[in-house]
């Protein structure tokens, strides 16, 4: 490998025959750029799909209710199912072991209007540990407390949207903003790693809405955190089980899928990771096929070669050469051809991906990129497919017989 004259004869060889050296070393870098973008493209559709829900915590579950579908427990058919207040302290105290935080949500929509500025917005009454759930970040002041929730105080959580439409430049923390004509007291300004919209919500206490809204202890939606520590199996069996739970509780028919929903983001995330694994695969065999195909062309064109200096092996052969020398020499010039030409697509593939990657950012396709894993794989798979492409070229040198060689016309 290191002998000087191998080298040198190498490169007087691929000097000869630039053209066929290039068009064969095009079809392995090509390859090896096809594949790289492909994996980055899987990779970025798996990140849009994962951005989605960053702006919640991953161990997640949604309970809302719905309308039954069918009869059950002596209850007709197209019943509405209502969640109260007692259903979050009755989940609490059934899953001490699973549940990490809880909130209710009560959805309301309002009016806010400060000085001359109004505008309508979103309102979701809830509990202190919805900002745990939600992932909500408070840039000023504060968050809902339990005291706030006891009190059935009259304040509010804003998001930055919302300071920027009614306040401006204005500081809003400690200001009053009316709702629908009640006043409120501004305690905190939020921002969401969701999209803008995530931003034009209002958070209050739930105690607060449900006494507004007719002294009631109606809530719409239920949503916590499960012990961060289960793995998906755990999650799943969970959620069922919530699910059982919350059916029972409400009369609704074990096998009916309108009455009330259980959401589980590990769900979400399970059919993610299949559909992207999907993907990888598809990617990944399509590559491959490519990357057989230059190397079938750089087989041809090594059988070529061999052809071509029949005699001059026949020289080597009939001067000592021994088969393995003739091997080493053959199987050096097909790695080099596949491994520089393949580096160059791989070089050309991580630029581009650099250079335009971190700035694609949509729901479904967000910053594709690979893996310096994948980079490695991709070395190894260059020169893996160098010694295949020169293996049987090789062979068939170094089977050469010198009396043969040196009588071929």
């Amino acid at each position: 490998m290191f002998d000087r004259d191998i080298w040198q004869e190498i490169f007087n060889t691929l000097k000869k025959n630039k053209l066929r050296t290039f068009l064969t070393g095009f079809s392995v870098g090509w390859a090896i750029f096809i594949l790289v973008m492909l994996l980055a493209s899987v990779n970025g559709m798996q990140n849009g799909f994962t951005g989605q829900f960053n702006d919640d915590a991953t161990n997640s579950i949604f309970v809302r209710p719905g309308t039954t579908a069918k009869a059950y427990a002596g209850f007709e058919a197209g019943r509405r199912i209502q969640f109260k207040n007692d259903d979050i302290d009755y989940v609490k105290q059934s899953f001490p072991e699973d549940i990490e935080y809880i909130s209710a949500r009560y959805y309301a929509n309002t009016t806010a209007k400060y000085q001359s500025e109004t505008g309508s917005y979103r309102v979701q009454g809830v509990h202190p540990d919805h900002q745990v759930i939600e992932k909500t970040i408070v840039t000023n002041g504060r968050y809902i407390n339990e005291a706030d929730l006891i009190n059935k105080a009259k304040v509010a959580v804003i998001g930055r949207k919302v300071a920027e439409d009614l306040f401006k430049t204005e500081d809003p923390l400690g200001k009053f903003v009316e709702f629908n004509n009640l006043p409120f007291k501004v305690i905190g300004v939020f921002i969401d790693e969701g999209d803008d919209n995530a931003e034009r919500i209002i958070y209050a206490p739930v105690s607060t809405y449900q006494r507004i809204y007719g002294n009631t202890n109606h809530i719409s939606q239920i949503l916590l955190t499960y012990n961060p520590t289960y793995d998906l199996t755990k999650a799943l069996e969970f959620s069922g089980r919530l699910e059982d739970l919350m059916k029972r509780r409400h009369k609704v028919a074990p096998n009916d899928q309108s009455g009330l929903f259980v959401w589980n983001y590990a769900e979400a995330f399970d059919d993610i990771s299949s559909f992207s694994a999907v993907l990888r695969a598809i990617g990944i065999g399509v590559g491959f096929l490519i990357l057989i195909a230059g190397i079938v062309g750089i087989g041809n064109i090594m059988v070529f070669t061999i052809k071509e200096r029949t005699k001059e092996i026949g020289v080597r052969k009939a001067l000592g050469a021994r088969p393995r020398q003739i091997v080493n020499l053959v199987l050096l010039e097909s790695i080099f051809i596949t491994t520089i030409s393949g580096f160059i697509g791989l070089t050309f593939a991580w630029i581009i991906l650099a250079a335009i990657g971190p700035t694609i950012e949509t729901p479904a396709f967000s910053n594709p990129n690979v893996s310096a894993s994948t980079v490695v794989t991709a070395t190894i798979v260059l020169i893996v497919a160098g010694v295949m492409a020169g293996l049987i070229p090789a062979i068939k040198a170094a089977s050469v017989k010198p009396i043969v060689a040196l009588s071929d016309k």
